[in-house]
């Protein structure tokens, strides 16, 4: 039987291709790693428990922080990041009550409070992990601070931050890391805190 559109079964062949090469860890290689300085633009998001806050604080609650940025409909970069961080919450067991994971939508305009929890809820993210939204502005403006913002929502690329406390530096990962080597990294910098 022909397939009714050829670019539809190319991109499932690549996606699963992705997703096959990311969950074995072949892609592991392709990851860089540097400290960089970031700060957290004064701007007002809304976790998906519908609560408005304010990103520096959010940021700066004393644990340990790891971001990435997402889009619920999205169908490559995302379902892979949030599977990592899904993971590495789980290898920590009673240890993640201590951190704080945060996902911030690139696409606030769809994501809405009840739509990131679901999301959330899809992963199994724990009370720690929570997703935001908010205002386009406020996106762009978290996506600008933390140099992760490319103009669209199609074109963004897998990127985690790692900050051990309010005031260190953060630790960037671009690509995609494993739950392990996420891990690996998190204990590594809460040991030179």
């Amino acid at each position: 039987m022909k397939p009714s559109n050829p670019w539809i079964m190319a991109w499932t062949l690549a996606s699963a291709g992705a997703l096959a090469l990311a969950t074995s860890g072949l892609w592991a290689a392709a990851i860089t790693k540097y400290t960089a300085e970031y700060g957290a633009p004064a701007v007002e998001l809304v976790r998906d428990d519908g609560k408005s806050v304010w990103f520096p604080q959010e940021l700066d609650d004393g644990r340990p922080v790891l971001l990435n940025f997402i889009f619920t409909s999205c169908s490559s970069v995302c379902p892979l990041a949030s599977q990592t961080f899904a993971q590495f919450q789980r290898k920590l067991g009673a240890e993640s009550k201590t951190v704080h994971l945060m996902s911030i939508s690139i696409d606030p305009e769809e994501d809405t409070p009840a739509r990131l929890a679901e999301y959330a809820k899809k992963f199994g993210a724990s009370p720690q992990w929570q997703h935001y939204t908010g205002t386009l502005a406020a996106s762009v403006a978290a996506q600008r601070a933390f140099d992760v913002y490319r103009g669209e929502k199609m074109s963004h690329t897998p990127v985690t931050l790692l900050r051990s406390a309010p005031g260190k530096p953060w630790l960037r990962i671009d690509g995609f890391v494993t739950p392990d080597e996420l891990l690996r990294e998190y204990r590594n910098l809460l040991a030179s805190k």
